[in-house]
């Protein structure tokens, strides 16, 4: 099988990063991964990536092991930000098996040396791997303690020169207030860094967004409950809410 593309629809984004929470795969069972939601997501990549869309993915590993919940349980902040690494892990392997059943080539590259089960991080295999049509999903974050998922889809967005970070999260972008507390809320469609930071807005941690603020990536949040929310962004379609310089 060709790992090219199969379709070459009209796209506003040629390259992305993808960045997914770990929680989103649980779905509302009580498995860390349920295998329906599993699927829901690698068919949304697989319909972008066939568009002639390269695909990159960060999921972090709060469905697993959060570090930063470690603390509460005794665990060493150090200790368990390695792992919440490894639960990424995890769940990059998942979604790189249910994606090249579904007929997409895909590589998983980890910043922590795992040679048994990943490729090594290393910025031209994974430039390679997109312009051959592959999905390539960055495992393991920084390989560093203390940086969230969200620094290292910042930081390989930059890297590999991406268009937009995507990120699906349970709501449809970003309001000025709590939705679910405020039904007040208003709703932004599109909104400046420095309008972000004044605030407060949490779109991302704080080394995340400094990493798009000085690297001019823009964000684009979004629900991933609409089973289409990524194809109509890739599109140009109005969807959630757009973060940008």
């Amino acid at each position: 099988m060709s790992d090219n593309p199969v379709t070459n629809a009209t796209t506003k984004y040629k390259r992305i990063v993808l960045k997914l929470s770990g929680e989103v795969l649980s779905g509302k069972s009580n498995n860390p991964i349920d295998a329906g939601v599993l699927e829901r997501i690698c068919a949304q990549v697989k319909e972008i990536r066939d568009m002639g869309v390269e695909v990159c993915v960060v999921i972090g590993g709060g469905n697993i092991f959060r570090g930063l919940q470690g603390e509460k349980r005794g665990v060493d902040r150090t200790t368990g930000d390695y792992m919440g690494m490894l639960a990424t892990v995890i769940n990059s392997l998942a979604l790189m098996d249910c994606l090249e059943k579904m007929g997409v080539p895909t590589r998983v590259q980890s910043a922590i040396p795992m040679n048994q089960v990943a490729e090594p991080f290393i910025l031209r295999r994974a430039m390679r791997h997109l312009e051959k049509g592959r999905v390539v999903i960055f495992a393991a974050g920084t390989g560093n303690p203390y940086f969230s998922t969200d620094t290292t889809a910042a930081l390989r967005a930059s890297e590999m020169h991406a268009d937009i970070i995507m990120k699906a999260t349970k709501v449809d972008g970003i309001y000025d207030k709590d939705p679910k507390k405020h039904t007040d809320a208003v709703k932004y469609d599109e909104i400046t860094y420095i309008d972000a930071l004044r605030q407060r807005l949490n779109v991302m941690d704080s080394t995340a967004f400094s990493l798009c603020l000085d690297n001019n990536v823009p964000i684009l949040v979004f629900d991933l409950n609409d089973p289409h929310a990524i194809e109509k962004a890739v599109t140009g379609q109005k969807v959630g809410t757009l973060v940008h310089g």
